[in-house]
Order: structure tokens, then sequence, then C-alpha cells
């Protein structure tokens, strides 16, 4: 079983979307970019680009940048796509201080589950942004322990996809700390063949959080719980950063 086989494997690449028909997050970053009057967002762990070219398309100088390459090949194939600078990599490959907003979203911040990335990768962030410029992303809230839904008994569901439809389940296997793993099982109604990605995923606190983004050079400008921006609670399902580029 491979890590994160959602990113690589062209099949399940091809139905990552369907995870998201109904996601919240995207109205937050377009309405987050608005707000703040910015020209130039990079998306870092853009994957297959759906926010990405939502705000090409709305006139804004966009740039994704992401490791997996089937992830990109999707994305510079969706409308707006051509508008989008497309970096296969991390936030290293960054050109700065330039970009007036970085996001970071479908908890990507929770991906990046080593300590000495995370920490690099703001420190990028911080780099690629002017001064002045804003970093936003979302990570879920340990104290909701999202992590006890993840039983095949509760998790399971049917998507429709454009490679028909396909059983998803998840599977807990640890929980360490702060560090939780977990199998995602993808059964195709069409062949029966089962794929099992095995996944981990860092949940820092939101003191944690905050201690991270301050030792990058960021000032946190606000905290919210839900992507209706209503404020952290001990169940609030997520913790959704807007900091500011010191």
């Amino acid at each position: 079983m491979a890590t994160f086989q959602e990113f690589h494997d062209s099949r399940l690449v091809a139905l990552y979307d369907a995870w998201g028909a109904d996601r919240a997050d995207t109205a937050f970053y377009l309405g987050l970019a608005a707000v703040l009057s910015v020209t130039s967002i990079v998306d870092i762990g853009c994957g297959t680009g759906e926010i990405t070219c939502a705000l090409a398309l709305q006139g804004y100088r966009v740039t994704g940048v992401d490791p997996a390459p089937a992830m990109l090949e999707l994305a510079r194939h969706r409308p707006g796509g051509d508008l989008v600078r497309w970096i296969e990599g991390d936030a290293s490959g960054l050109d700065g201080p330039s970009a007036d907003l970085a996001i970071m979203t479908a908890h990507v911040a929770q991906v990046i589950h080593d300590q000495d990335a995370w920490r690099s990768t703001l420190a990028a962030t911080h780099r690629a942004l002017r001064p002045g410029g804003h970093l936003a992303f979302e990570s879920r809230n340990p104290e909701a322990h999202a992590w006890l839904a993840w039983t095949p008994e509760a998790s399971r569901q049917r998507l429709d996809t454009p490679l028909g439809t396909v059983d998803v389940w998840s599977d807990l296997t640890e929980v360490a700390g702060d560090l939780v793993r977990y199998d995602i099982h993808y059964r195709f109604a069409s062949d029966g063949e089962e794929l099992v990605s095995s996944n981990e995923l860092r949940f820092r606190s939101q003191t944690e959080l905050e201690r991270s983004l301050a030792d990058a050079g960021f000032e946190v400008r606000d905290v919210f719980g839900d992507w209706d921006r209503s404020p952290v609670g001990a169940q609030s399902p997520e913790l959704i950063f807007v900091a500011t580029r010191n």
C-alpha cells in the first residue's frame, strides 16, 4: 500500500474531485481574495486545481504548486487552466517576494505531516509573499476528533465519478499523539477492483499552529472554526487561519 495514492494513481486522481462535490472552502477563499483586494495568488498544494482555476477565471494572477504530476496534468486541462502558471514541486520553487496571498486548501497543512517540511513550507511561503501579504489555510481541529468517524461503518459512501460508481470507506489504523494514520479503500463497480491508500495526517493544535506561524515571521490575523467564519469552539471542525507576513 502506498501513501496518498489519491495524488498519484491515475484512476484515483480521475475521481478525486468527486470527494468535494459539496465543498464549502471554495467560496471562502474566493471571498477572502476579494476582501483583501489582492492581485497575485499562489496556491500551494493545489492538487487538481479546482480553486486555483476558479481564482484565475476571476482575473487574479495565479500560480499553482504541487509535487504530484498526475494532479497537475488534470489541473492544466480544467477551464481556466491555461491562465495559471503551474509549478511541479513544493513551495521552495516559488519566486518572491511578489505574491499578495498564499493559500493551502484541502487540508494540505495536515498532509505536510513532517515537522521540518512544515517549517520549510512556511519559510518558503514567507519568501514568496510581499511584505504585508497574507497566508490562509485550514487544518482540522484536533479537539473535534474527526478521526473517530474514519471507520468502515461510519464512513462508507458511494461516489458517482467519471469512472463510474465507486464505493469508498476509511479505516483508522493508528493514533500516535497528533499523528493519525488510516487507510482509504476504493472499490470500482465496473470491475470490482479495490485500491487502498495508506495515509497519514498531523492534527496540530491551534497553539502549535500559531507558534509555527510566529516563528516563520507571520502575525495571525483571524482564526475561524468553520467556513461560515464562526469563532473556534471545542467542537469546531476546522482551524482556518488568515495570517499576515511581517
